[in-house]
């Protein structure tokens, strides 16, 4: 409990709890027998019964956990557990004609919807706070940085609408799987339904659409793509918060200053350092993301299983599809913790845009001067200029100023333009824009549940 109470939010930990998931088998059942007797495969009674007698509260969870041990899974002995509680007339019709991989493979759905629901909503929240650092800083001029290096000037908020739409995106995949991916599980001992004659499809739609899940073309109990379509949904938002996390950590470095995060609460302290503000939460937004990823891989590499039942794959589900629910939604319930509060530092910005003293407009002044003479040459002119002002300390514009061969070309005011930041922001202001629609559209489509 001490690191997933660390990692993880309250409400996604009893999304995928040992209790939700035995809930959701119970869930299952219950749909099944009530399903069954819609149709006329079983008594309505017995189906009343059932149903009455599949609360958790009557069962003895760890005993369930024990006898799993012995079976390999948990849906036999809790079938068997139900069987005890229901009046013997209706027993016999309790797991009418499923199997166990049905019960679990629709609990597994039941699971990842809610736990999708709250981390949709997490999402949103995210989603939110990042269009509007895109749209209230603009203009606040930042320096971007390749390989981590000072390139061209940007503004923070084209590296927050950046943020956005990986978010944003994430949103859609997610939302997609609702109504694409979460399907019930109904096949029977080998995919068939034999057991219920002529009516097993029949009961598959009853089934479905009492559980609120989409009714499958066909069992799919080794035809795994919906694990797969859940886990490749899952690992873009935990990459656009790993991504995110990094950004917040660099640029909260003691030599970089450009945000940190806030808050009414201390924290980031050390044990041993007083002075110490770490970035706690793009540390554990990391954390979470960097846990969720190889799940979601074991998920992906789960697609190949034998014949009409799997020997070891479908059981490395479990756990694999719980853990990347849990670290991607915790991943995502720390950033917004982080972006809640996140302090903007604008001023310290523009200090460390100025550090170089103009060297990161050397591309503009470069192609203004290629207007004028091969562009080779010009390259080559702007390149030994800015060594001179790197090895002298001085400004790129004092050097560009005495150089005879530049001032032939350049006059002292397209100098000054060319070295005016403001001015070579390119498309930005249009990006960010877009950025901002693609949220808008999201939020209109209700792509956050």
């Amino acid at each position: 409990m001490l690191f997933s109470e660390l990692f993880i939010p309250p409400a996604l930990r009893d999304a995928v709890s040992e209790r939700a998931w035995i809930g959701s088998m119970l869930e299952a059942e219950a749909a099944l027998a009530q399903a069954e007797a819609r149709v006329g495969v079983i008594p309505s009674s017995a189906a009343e019964q059932i149903a009455a007698h599949c609360w958790i509260e009557q069962i003895d969870q760890a005993a369930i956990v024990v006898e799993a041990r012995r079976v390999g899974n948990p849906v036999e002995p809790l079938a068997r557990a139900l069987r005890s509680v229901v009046p013997d007339e209706s027993a016999r019709y309790v797991h009418f004609g499923a199997t166990s991989q049905d019960i679990l493979d629709t609990a597994s759905m039941l699971i990842a919807r809610n736990a999708l629901t709250i981390i949709e909503r997490d999402l949103a929240s995210l989603a939110g706070r990042l269009a509007e650092l895109a749209d209230e800083h603009r203009a606040t001029l930042m320096v971007s940085r390749t390989l981590l290096q000072h390139a061209l000037p940007i503004t923070f908020g084209l590296k927050a609408a950046q943020w956005l739409v990986g978010v944003t995106r994430a949103r859609m995949g997610l939302h997609r799987l609702h109504t694409e991916c979460l399907a019930a599980q109904l096949g029977g001992a080998a995919g068939t339904l034999a057991a219920l004659g002529d009516a097993g499809t029949a009961v598959v739609s009853e089934y479905a659409r009492m559980l609120g899940l989409a009714e499958p073309q066909l069992p799919w109990h080794t035809e795994r793509s919906r694990l797969l379509e859940i886990g490749a949904a899952l690992g873009p938002a935990a990459g656009a918060v790993d991504k995110i996390a990094l950004d917040l950590a660099l640029l909260a470095q003691t030599e970089v200053q450009e945000v940190a995060e806030g808050g009414a609460e201390p924290h980031g302290g050390s044990s041993t350092m007083p002075h110490k503000r770490n970035p706690v939460g793009s540390v554990l937004a990391r954390a979470c993301a960097r846990e969720a990823q190889p799940n979601i891989d074991l998920l992906l590499r789960s697609m190949g299983q034998e014949h009409e039942r799997a020997a070891g794959a479908w059981h490395a589900e479990w756990q694999a599809l719980t853990a990347a629910l849990a670290f991607t939604g915790g991943a995502v319930s720390w950033l917004v913790e982080v972006m809640t509060d996140l302090e903007v530092f604008p001023d310290r910005m523009r200090e460390n845009f100025d550090m170089t003293q103009g060297l990161v407009m050397t591309e503009r002044v470069t192609f203004l001067l290629a207007e004028r003479m091969d562009r080779g040459i010009a390259h080559e002119m702007i390149r030994a200029a800015s060594g001179r002002a790197a090895e002298e300390g001085s400004s790129l514009k004092t050097v560009l100023m005495s150089d005879h061969q530049v001032r032939r070309h350049l006059s002292a005011e397209e100098i000054d333009l060319a070295l005016d930041p403001t001015t070579y922001l390119g498309s930005t202001r249009a990006f960010i824009e877009r950025a901002l629609a693609l949220h808008r559209q999201a939020e209109r489509t209700g792509s956050a549940s």
